[in-house]
């Protein structure tokens, strides 16, 4: 069976680690983006952004192309707002809850601070799983560049 990496990045973090993920492994990858953008800079950024994060929101997607009987095992990537997954991937899991039962979920958080493990928490609980197949979480790869970030990815592809 066939894997999906299902993503939103709004600032590239979550993108960049999609596309490492899909260089290593065969994967489809899925980016998920709401209709309406939410801001990406400044104060609005983390107010708008935050709000609706802890207010639970599920916001409008942008059609994407996600035909869950192909996929085997679905790779969930996020970054984490408010100790939450970012609420467009709340809205893609609410969407497609029943169609990713059964399947090997994996997931990977990206974070400024912390909280990705609330994130993973809420996220389980939202699927109704008790853990997923591996977890990864990174801090700001994209614009914080580790060399143990290179080695993190890997070990999480490989326990796929």
């Amino acid at each position: 069976m066939k894997t999906a990496i299902v993503y939103y990045s709004m600032l590239g973090n979550c993108e960049m680690v999609a596309e490492r993920i899909a260089e290593r492994l065969d994967v489809d990858m899925i980016r998920i983006e709401p209709d309406k953008a939410y801001p990406d800079k400044g104060a609005k950024k983390f107010l708008w952004g935050g709000k609706s994060a802890v207010m639970g929101e599920k916001p409008a997607l942008k059609p994407y192309d996600f035909d869950a009987d192909k996929y085997g095992n679905v790779i969930i990537g996020f970054p984490v707002w408010a100790s939450r997954p970012a609420p467009p991937i709340v809205s893609f899991v609410d969407q497609n809850k029943v169609k990713l039962a059964g399947k090997k979920i994996s997931a990977f958080a990206c974070q400024s601070g912390n909280g990705a493990e609330k994130a993973f928490d809420k996220l389980k609980d939202q699927l109704g799983i008790d853990a997923f197949w591996a977890e990864l979480i990174l801090i700001d790869p994209k614009i914080r560049q580790k060399n143990d970030d290179i080695d993190k990815i890997e070990a999480f592809c490989q326990k796929q």
